[in-house]
């Protein structure tokens, strides 16, 4: 009985890890890709830019952002606002830049009933800062997982999750 038990729970965990290698988008499908558009959007001209139309257009009105090491924005306008005073503010002495790490993107697609509504985008991303008058610093590396969801025919991000930040190693 209990070798059973053994080979049931061996093809319980063996599916299991089938069906997340198959669940995982090709780096060439239009989801992926779609995402992938859509990160650059948020990262490359919102944050690295401080385009906040790119946040007003691209996050979901009831956003929430959890962070490991500066904990739970619970709202797009608390994000935002915070963006500008913070990040984006003309008194900051420091800019920040973004680079998600190459191959580390993967997708995720969410259906409910046959029909996608939403897919889960994980990966990692290097932060850079530089000092006024100074060379551009690794800051740090981290991994994050974003949720989003189709509506029409337009992606907003709802969820974040950041975490793993560590310092990078060269």
């Amino acid at each position: 009985m209990k070798s059973i038990k053994t080979i049931l729970l061996t093809i319980s965990l063996s599916w299991s890890v089938c069906a997340n290698v198959l669940a995982q988008e090709s780096t060439s499908s239009e989801l992926f890709i779609t995402l992938k558009q859509k990160d650059s959007l948020l990262f490359n001209v919102g944050f690295n830019t401080c385009a906040i139309k790119q946040f007003e257009i691209l996050i979901a009105e009831d956003f929430e952002f959890y962070h490991d090491q500066s904990g739970i924005i619970p709202s797009k306008e608390i994000f935002i606002n915070g963006t500008k005073k913070g990040l984006c503010s003309s008194m900051n002495s420091s800019k920040s830049r973004r680079e998600l790490v190459s191959g580390s993107l993967s997708v995720y697609p969410l259906y409910n009933k046959g029909i996608l509504y939403g897919a889960i985008q994980k990966g990692e991303h290097q932060f850079f800062e530089t000092q006024e008058g100074q060379s551009e610093q690794k800051r740090s590396l981290a991994k994050f997982m974003h949720l989003w969801l189709k509506t029409d025919n337009n992606w907003q991000i709802k969820r974040v999750l950041s975490y793993d930040h560590r310092m990078p190693v060269d």
